[in-house]
């Protein structure tokens, strides 16, 4: 029901770079983190096929190493931005290019490089940070464990889940009930139910990914489906509500796949594994969303493609917080 070939595949965009984020808003926006690491980065507002329109981090707070990983648009049109680069933190990048620091410490320590910002419906800001780790590769292994959370609310900001194994994409499910975190080393997806003070309960796995998969981003769909995007090995899974798990579309090179799967089970897995799937059609898949008028256009962001990847899904995604900004 939910496999799609490559040559269902269009693309829309151009001259990206490194697109890890895209979200879609019921306006028909589209919107894609840009990471250029020979100018300034920001978001590109995607327009077609035409150059995007680029709203780059130029003034403010700019830190050295700006890289825009992870981000949610705000309902004032702003931005909240995860820093990959170094410097990590969390900024704001406002339409006119001002960037305002948001986050830069947790509990007297500076944040490392800093993967996600999720802002969820009720206005609370969950922050994914994959490890403590500098470099944060030193991470890409099953036996740590370091990544954290960050919650920001009226309460200020605090960690509420230390436990997890490379923390990637976070999301506040359409019940509100649940936090989803993606453990890209880990190999899985957990979740942690948000108590009526906001603080989490214990970790709890809710998926397992086979051989091959590494996994990044992900979307809820209206179903209670939840899919899934694996760097390195180019493919989109869908895990149902019921927890079975079916392949959407697996745009890898098999011999890169096991070179990579190979690595993680031998605990020597490198940056240059994840980064030889850069060549896929989905170049190193990274991120998905639903958009459209119907929430059945799927939109892919990615680590290294200067477009983005789209098809039409057979199930609408559930409406996203950011949805009517």
């Amino acid at each position: 029901m939910y496999s799609i070939s490559e040559a269902d595949i269009d693309f829309i965009g151009r001259d990206l770079k490194r697109p890890e984020c895209v979200i879609a808003t019921r306006a028909g926006e589209i919107f894609a983190s840009h990471g250029d690491p020979d100018g300034p980065g920001g978001i590109a507002r995607l327009r077609g096929n035409d150059a995007p329109e680029l709203i780059l981090g130029v003034r403010g707070d700019v830190p050295a190493h700006f890289v825009p990983n992870g981000y949610s648009l705000l309902p004032n049109g702003e931005f909240l931005i995860a820093n990959v680069g170094d410097d990590g933190g969390v900024f704001t990048l406002s339409r006119d290019g001002t960037l305002k620091a948001f986050l830069t410490e947790i509990d007297g320590r500076r944040l490392p490089s800093t993967n996600f910002a999720n802002r969820d419906e009720m206005g609370r800001i969950w922050i994914s940070v994959s490890t403590w780790q500098e470099p944060r590769d030193l991470a890409f292994r099953k036996e740590v464990a370091d990544g954290f959370i960050i919650l920001v609310d009226d309460r200020g900001a605090r960690i509420v889940a230390d436990d997890v194994c490379f923390a990637n994409e976070n999301k506040v499910d359409p019940s509100g009930r649940w936090l989803y975190v993606h453990e890209t080393m880990g190999r899985g997806i957990v979740r942690y139910e948000i108590k009526t003070d906001s603080s989490l309960g214990p970790k709890e796995s809710v998926a397992l990914y086979g051989p091959g998969m590494f996994p990044d981003g992900f979307e809820f769909d209206s179903e209670g489906g939840i899919w899934v995007t694996s760097v390195l090995s180019n493919r989109i899974v869908r895990v149902a509500a019921d927890g079975s798990q079916d392949l959407v579309i697996d745009a890898g090179d098999a011999d890169v796949i096991a070179k990579g799967e190979a690595a993680y089970q031998a605990g020597t897995y490198e940056r240059a594994h994840m980064n030889a799937g850069a060549d896929s059609l989905l170049g190193n898949c990274a991120s998905v969303t639903f958009g459209g008028p119907d929430l059945k256009t799927v939109y892919v962001g990615s680590l290294f493609g200067d477009r983005i990847a789209t098809f039409r899904s057979p199930v609408a995604g559930a409406i996203p917080p950011h949805w009517t900004y």
